[in-house]
């Protein structure tokens, strides 16, 4: 009986997949209808990439392709071959957190953490694009991006630091230190 049986979904043909992710070129055999997300998390390794909704409509999927925000639950992997893509796990410098990292940490704008790789991802591209932005264009920017924990005030507070700390041209708000230690445990 099992020789009459016919699959639910064909087989899919593998496709060659090249990109650059973080910094890094990968390339791999996917499926050729994988949606982004699950070509970052399953195959790239990049876990902070989070699956929300699979709908498009909170935003925890959010990476920058060549430096714009995209949602990769919505985007076919296909359509970006041989693009520049960031994940949370690609803003920091070596060790050195991003400054949105920073201050979402410090501001209280990451609670449960779900959706937080998704606000720093739009963030960062926000305040790479205008290192001084006003309360309405910061909730304008995150307008695609769901939290259930905050109330969105710490997060905005969390921006507004940030973008101190980008325009001071110093590397924290009283300069005097590194933003991250990139060794927090070790002592002088």
């Amino acid at each position: 009986m099992s020789q009459y049986r016919l699959p639910m979904i064909s087989n899919l043909d593998k496709t060659p997949w090249k990109s650059t992710v973080n910094g890094k070129s990968f390339v791999h055999s996917i499926d050729s209808n994988s949606i982004l997300l699950d070509v970052l998390r399953d195959q790239v390794g990049t876990l902070g990439v989070k699956r929300g909704c699979d709908m498009g409509t909170c935003g925890c999927c959010a990476v920058l392709i060549d430096g714009v925000p995209k949602l990769s639950c919505l985007t076919l992997a296909q359509e970006v071959q041989e693009t520049d893509i960031t994940t949370v796990e690609g803003l920091s410098e070596g060790h050195h957190l991003h400054p949105i990292q920073e201050t979402f940490a410090e501001c209280g704008g990451s609670q449960c953490g779900f959706c937080t790789p998704g606000f720093l991802v739009v963030i960062s591209a926000l305040l790479n694009n205008n290192p001084s932005p006003d309360d309405d264009e910061i909730k304008n920017a995150i307008e695609g991006n769901l939290c259930r924990c905050t109330g969105y005030q710490q997060i905005v507070d969390s921006v507004r630091s940030a973008s101190k700390i980008l325009t001071s041209g110093n590397e924290n708000l009283n300069g005097t230190e590194p933003l991250s230690n990139p060794n927090p445990g070790f002592v002088k």
